[in-house]
């Protein structure tokens, strides 16, 4: 067998790092924050525990990251689903029906994420969540914003805001409501996007979450994972 070459090296890389992101949302949604350990999701994923650290600083950090690649799959696939439309209500709708669908369906894992960003460390800068901005950004545009600059960080506070009130223990807010509000504040018809009466908002925490990780053999591998 021949060296792998430089591009299946990269893509081995980033598919071991794409594994250890879908076990971190597997398993903090079955066992919350806490009772994680990086070993553990190091187990899940396959690899070996000390290449964790070669991706992210810490558990925080890649806790962090996993959820945001969630909601920035989850957004992507809501916008991009049959029958597309770049009609911009259209895309608000479901964007906003994504995000609280992911606050409905998966509540532990998105309770643990809000925690986190109130946390000391705060909210952390990845690609996952640069890559979610930027669909939020193009929402919001699409929308018709004036000053997406002024308008995107209004949006991502109200998206938050609503995302925390829906979770909070003892006290929740029904997601309907709050999907009405923020229809209201919109001016969206509440026909658009997925109304919660169809049953999902967008989440579907029961189905398997591979397609949102790209975590399949490196293109040109044997199973091995050596060079062809």
């Amino acid at each position: 067998m021949s060296p792998r070459s430089p591009s299946v090296n990269e893509e081995l890389r980033r598919r071991s790092r794409e594994r250890l992101l879908q076990a971190a949302v597997e398993l903090v949604s079955e066992r919350g924050y806490d009772a994680t350990t990086l070993g553990d999701i190091a187990d899940r994923a396959g690899s070996a525990r000390g290449l964790v650290s070669y991706y992210f600083p810490g558990k925080r950090q890649l806790v962090q990251s996993a959820v945001h690649r969630l909601m920035h799959r989850t957004l992507e696939e809501a916008l991009e689903r049959e029958p597309r439309s770049e009609d911009g209500r259209e895309r608000m709708a479901r964007a906003i029906d994504a995000i609280l669908g992911l606050a409905r369906d998966r509540p532990v894992l998105m309770r643990q994420h809000m925690a986190g960003i109130l946390q000391g460390e705060g909210f952390m800068q990845c690609p996952e969540q640069r890559r979610l901005a930027e669909l939020l950004r193009d929402t919001m545009a699409r929308h018709g914003s004036a000053d997406v600059d002024s308008d995107y960080p209004m949006m991502r506070a109200l998206l938050m805001g609503a995302v925390y009130a829906a979770l909070v223990p003892g006290a929740p807010m029904p997601v309907p409501l709050l999907r009405a509000e923020l229809f209201k504040r919109y001016r969206l018809d509440r026909k658009l996007g997925l109304p919660p009466e169809t049953g999902a908002c967008g989440g579907r925490g029961d189905e398997d979450l591979s397609r949102f990780f790209a975590t399949g053999a490196a293109p040109d591998c044997d199973p091995r994972g050596q060079s062809k």
